[in-house]
């Protein structure tokens, strides 16, 4: 059994608020801590007397949390104290580490471990920014987001539609309302749409050739980017794509830039499709590489482009773990 601490504060005293604030802190503590329901036993809310409107419990339970033990205690009037303040504590079925959650104000109360650090990772395809953001995520403990995953899903989605991608109008209708998710179970993203686990289908030459044309859509990249900022704003991550520095999260202060030559990336993605069993030829990878490299970077809207701020790093020469360990000792020299 481990215990899973957190805490919100709200805007005002109304049961609205405190149904999205309670709703959101129960879900963010699930979702950086890849908690299944099934394994909450119990809830504990307390909150500070100036919150009258609603009981937590009852908004929890409101939000879907009806399965385990809920209870709520209202907390003595310090002076002094912070207001409008939600407290929570889970009891859950769990062995190992575990990471406690601290939304808005609340930030203030644990600042030692609160602190959302967000790594923004920009270069080219095959340039290593996945392979390098899931081994910073795991040295750092903290989440990988693959925005990529989230453009081949649109993209995957115009394909099951059988959109013309070069029709404006046709993707936009498509995406209008896409259901698209993104999950972490055993430290893994998982991308759902739809309500599939599409992570693995999205994987595939014609969705990444697909995504580059769709992320160009205005429309496409507002809805992406706003999830992006909306989760990194949350809990702390490494982003990689090709815009996080520039455009997505363009106040973060941690940057990097990975680039390698087009036919140092090509080798590696042959070999990677070889493994897995791809026909492709290194000669055809290399073109697409090519095309993918000059449509990214052509593209009107968020082009692949290298923030100002940011550190180069060549890993043309450099194996995935020795990226991963040079970014880690910078981000830790500015720490």
């Amino acid at each position: 059994m481990k215990a899973i601490r957190g805490a919100t504060t709200l805007e005002c005293d109304s049961p609205k608020e405190v149904r999205a604030k309670v709703a959101e802190l129960l879900d963010t503590v699930a979702e950086v801590n890849g908690l299944g329901r099934e394994e909450i036993v119990c809830i504990m809310f307390s909150s500070t007397v100036d919150i009258r409107s609603l009981y937590p419990a009852k908004a929890a339970r409101e939000a879907g949390f009806s399965h385990c033990a809920l209870y709520s205690s209202l907390e003595p009037d310090i002076e002094g104290g912070l207001p409008l303040c939600v407290r929570v504590m889970l009891l859950v079925e769990r062995d190992g580490a575990v990471k406690h959650v601290y939304l808005h104000g609340a930030r203030s109360l644990r600042r030692d471990i609160s602190r959302t650090l967000n790594i923004a990772l920009d270069g080219p395809a095959g340039s290593g920014k996945s392979t390098v953001a899931k081994l910073i995520a795991s040295k750092l403990d903290i989440l990988s987001l693959d925005t990529g995953a989230m453009y081949r899903a649109a993209a995957l989605k115009c394909i099951r539609e059988g959109v013309d991608y070069a029709e404006k109008s046709q993707v936009e209708r498509v995406l209008e309302n896409i259901d698209l998710k993104v999950k972490y179970s055993g430290g893994r993203q998982l991308t759902m749409l739809d309500g599939e686990d599409v992570s693995d289908k999205i994987r595939t030459p014609q969705v990444s050739m697909l995504a580059s044309y769709v992320s160009a859509y205005p429309s496409v990249r507002a809805k992406m980017v706003e999830l992006q900022r909306r989760i990194a704003a949350r809990v702390p991550c490494v982003l990689d794509g090709r815009d996080i520095g520039t455009n997505v999260l363009p106040d973060c202060p941690f940057k990097f830039f990975l680039t390698a030559s087009p036919e140092i990336r090509a080798e590696r993605r042959y070999r990677e499709d070889k493994a897995k069993g791809s026909p492709q030829t290194y000669e055809n990878i290399l073109e697409e590489i090519n095309e993918r490299d000059r449509q990214d970077a052509n593209r009107a809207v968020a082009p692949l482009k290298r923030a100002d701020d940011a550190t180069v790093i060549d890993t043309s020469h450099m194996s995935a773990e020795e990226v991963a360990q040079f970014i880690c000792k910078k981000i830790q020299e500015k720490i």
